[in-house]
């Protein structure tokens, strides 16, 4: 199949935002797409090589394929250059570079699907002394065979933003609709949850129709896609959505794990079906000696925790492990962890995901023989909401973040990938909702990226504390913002820059430019919560945080008839969030 083909239908998908419409173009090209072509194809339209437990990722830099596009056509470099500062789109730049391409000496080929994927899985694939050659050449010659057009999500895929706006369960209905129906649907997606691959599952049912996914089962070494808990604002609310009684699970602030265990491996998913077993060693060897089974697919929480008092630690301590390489050492004594297991999915040869979860708890204890850093999920199975409440408030106590109440009923299954009120999450948190506007002092801003390269890409805001005659953060504000306020506020704040922080603003943060306190703005946000890196009404509430407003948006009012003291100051601030506690 022409890569052209793929191209073309990703352009039109691009051009539209409704849904329906999207899969009814995706039937379209599912079905002129050969069988043994539709996994690649599937992949690529997930902007992917593999699926995410297997981790590949192309790596390529910015810099590397701006080089590729001048090779392939010779634009002027600066001129290259321009166009990616003008909106950080790699893609744009191939398909602006390759329609004015001058003529080279290069043979020109035309490009399959096959070729493209080949392509991408070796620039992946390599690494070491000559790599980066060996990446530039094959990614030049890509673009110099390519049409604008096929530059363009070649480009993107290279970058890993493909920018179609396809989600999983849009390609789940196309693949339905054109190699069975409507009402297969759900069997479509049941297959996809369990093995986490939708490449694998278009490949089935592209050779053996509907009934060729009966063949995927829930296996050791393939993540199943992660259950998801449902909100509820009350203990008795929870007891009686789940039938009176229930059983109420300790919510811990950690990493989400999901183990495959044998008798000579141990690997480790995160929710997002990130294999981050290389990252915690120490946990692999604590789950192998405490592991008592053949083989099983175990879920917990991996949990920071202080060795020398026994508490849980926040989740952000354990988060300092992600993605190290090195060093790891250091990082598995710095950043000790625990092991809460609370599900068994799989043990032995048997998929116990469609039992009751009574059943599931009664496995999981014959898995592991509990150690100091691997325990069972401490559990509560009751009907009153005074024992409950007393079991939620031991939880805070021993800092965990809440509770998880989950159904004891005869249909209390494991839905993978699904969000259900078989599970129930339950949690005080400390935050408000704002219903107001508020005024606020720009008091620095950060370098942009992409299409705000060049630019300011957001501002630090600040509150006016008068009895400390302080200027204190309380968010960042990068939305809200049209492309011509954007444009205008390097002129409008350029009178304003400062040499360093102003001795009158108080930040933890540290801004790329710095404002002497001038401009008021208008700024509408979603929730008032506790901080560790805002300074309004730091130690007011509790003590090392302040104040931060989330997800902030500016309301488009610049208000020039108020000097920065008239702002909104840090009481009013505080006020608005006592007011509105939850």
């Amino acid at each position: 199949m022409e890569y052209l083909t793929l191209a073309e239908t990703y352009q039109r998908i691009e051009a539209t935002s409704k849904r329906l419409e999207m899969a009814d173009i995706l039937v379209e090209l599912f079905k002129v797409v050969p069988a043994g072509e539709i996994e690649k194809v599937v992949l690529l339209t997930q902007g992917k090589l593999a699926p995410d437990f297997k981790g590949i990722e192309l790596g390529i830099a910015e810099k590397l394929a701006l080089k590729a596009i001048y090779e392939a056509t010779r634009v002027n470099e600066p001129e290259i250059q321009q166009m990616w500062l003008r909106d950080g789109d790699l893609g744009n730049v191939a398909f602006e570079a390759v329609s004015r391409k001058k003529q080279t000496s290069l043979f020109t080929e035309s490009l399959s699907v096959d070729m493209v994927f080949a392509n991408l899985e070796q620039i992946a694939g390599s690494s070491g002394p000559g790599s980066q050659d060996m990446k530039l050449k094959l990614l030049a010659k890509m673009m110099h065979d390519s049409s604008p057009v096929e530059a363009k999500y070649i480009a993107r895929t290279l970058a890993g933003k493909l920018r179609l706006g396809i989600a999983d369960m849009t390609l789940i209905d196309a693949l339905a609709l054109t190699y069975s129906t409507k009402e297969n649907r759900d069997k479509v997606e049941q297959a996809y949850n369990t093995c986490s691959d939708l490449a694998r599952v278009a490949s089935l049912l592209a050779e053996k129709g509907i009934e060729g996914l009966d063949e995927i089962k829930l296996e050791v070494g393939i993540p199943l896609r992660a259950m998801l808990a449902e909100r509820l604002p009350g203990i008795p609310d929870i007891l009686e959505k789940l039938g009176g009684k229930c059983a109420f699970e300790y919510k811990y602030d950690g990493l989400r794990i999901q183990a495959h265990i044998t008798k000579t491996s141990v690997q480790l998913y995160t929710r997002q079906l990130e294999d981050v077993t290389s990252q915690f060693p120490d946990l692999v060897k604590m789950l192998a000696s405490a592991f008592k089974a053949k083989e099983a697919v175990l879920e917990g929480e991996c949990v920071p925790i202080d060795t020398n008092t026994g508490e849980m630690l926040p989740f952000q301590t354990v988060s300092r492990r992600r993605g190290r390489k090195y060093e790891l050492t250091s990082a598995v004594n710095e950043f000790p962890v625990m092991l809460y297991l609370f599900d068994c999915l799989y043990k032995d040869g048997k998929d116990y995901t469609q039992t009751p979860y009574t059943n599931r708890r009664k496995k999981l204890k014959t898995c592991i023989k509990e150690t100091d850093r691997v325990k069972l999920a401490e559990v509560l199975i009751t009907d009153s909401p005074e024992e409950a409440e007393e079991f939620f408030q031991k939880v805070i106590g021993k800092g965990g973040e809440g509770i998880m109440a989950k159904s004891l009923a005869d249909d209390s299954f494991y839905r993978a990938g699904s969000r259900g009120w078989n599970w129930i999450k339950f949690k005080r948190d400390y935050k408000s909702e704002m219903n107001d506007t508020v005024d606020l002092v720009v008091v620095g801003a950060f370098s942009g990226k992409g299409r705000r390269a060049g630019g300011y890409g957001a501002l630090l805001m600040a509150t006016y504390n008068p009895e400390e005659g302080k200027f204190e953060t309380v968010t960042k504000l990068g939305t809200g913002f049209d492309d011509a306020i954007l444009a205008a506020l390097p002129e409008l704040l350029e009178p304003h820059l400062s040499q360093g922080m102003h001795r009158l603003v108080n930040s933890k943060m540290q801004a790329d430019f710095w404002f002497e306190p001038a401009m008021v703005m208008e700024v509408k946000g979603a929730e008032i919560t506790l901080s560790p890196i805002h300074t309004c009404a730091w130690d007011m509430v509790r003590n090392g945080s302040g104040l931060a407003i989330r997800f902030p948006r500016y309301t488009g009012k610049i208000r020039q008839d108020k000097p920065p003291e008239e702002a909104t100051t840090t009481a009013e601030m505080l006020s608005l969030y006592e007011m509105q506690l939850k």
